[in-house]
């Protein structure tokens, strides 16, 4: 779904109503959490976010809150959307002047305890999203260094003709999603220290 304008609250509603029965726009549900099906695209973009228990709580509270996508070319509606399977979302992003709208609903969550503390989870899409793939997104907290990590996992492939077309534009999208996603979580939790190293890698399955 396209528009010339940020799509608001009553036609984001109406989208996601019509979404609300539809299966997902792919078979392969839920291999974020074990390995990427074969003819997608994976990417995996990680931070170093800082140390200790209060930073891994900040970041928690971060991706509850959806701060991950809150970065002013991309949103996610609603944000009170509770980190649960089942739920659905919009996710919106704006390129050659147009809003893209599209549709997700979350697979599984996560909130593990052990010697790596993990938070976070999944969504894959649905019919009227420009892709078709799923995407995990994980606050970690590693016991035996201190250290918080934020962590982003997905597999996608086109899943419109436009998306065809226009593919290395998504792609340079989809990667900088993948930057702007993890300077925000960085920020939400540093407000003033300089960003470090953004880790991103691609395979092609």
């Amino acid at each position: 779904m396209l528009s010339l304008g940020k799509p608001s609250d009553e036609s984001l509603r109406h989208f996601l109503a019509g979404q609300s029965e539809r299966t997902f726009s792919y078979s392969a549900v839920g291999a974020t959490a074990t390995s990427s099906p074969a003819g997608f695209v994976t990417d995996h973009t990680r931070i170093r976010l800082g140390e200790g228990e209060s930073t891994f709580v900040e970041a928690k509270a971060a991706l509850q809150h959806w701060k991950h996508f809150q970065l002013g070319w991309v949103d996610a509606w609603p944000l009170e959307t509770p980190i649960q399977p089942g739920e659905i979302v919009a996710v919106m992003g704006w390129a050659f002047g147009l809003w893209w709208l599209n549709s997700c609903r979350i697979i599984y969550a996560v909130d593990d305890s052990g010697p790596i503390h993990r938070f976070g989870f999944a969504y894959g899409t649905l019919p009227k999203h420009v892709e078709k793939g799923e995407e995990r997104f994980l606050i970690e907290w590693d016991q035996n260094d201190n250290s918080v990590w934020y962590d982003i996992l997905a597999f996608s492939q086109p899943n419109y003709h436009i998306a065809r077309v226009g593919y290395p534009l998504i792609r340079r999208m989809q990667k900088r999603f993948g930057r702007d996603s993890a300077t925000a979580v960085f920020r939400a939790v540093n407000e003033f220290d300089p960003i470090p190293e953004i880790s991103q890698s691609t395979t092609r399955g």
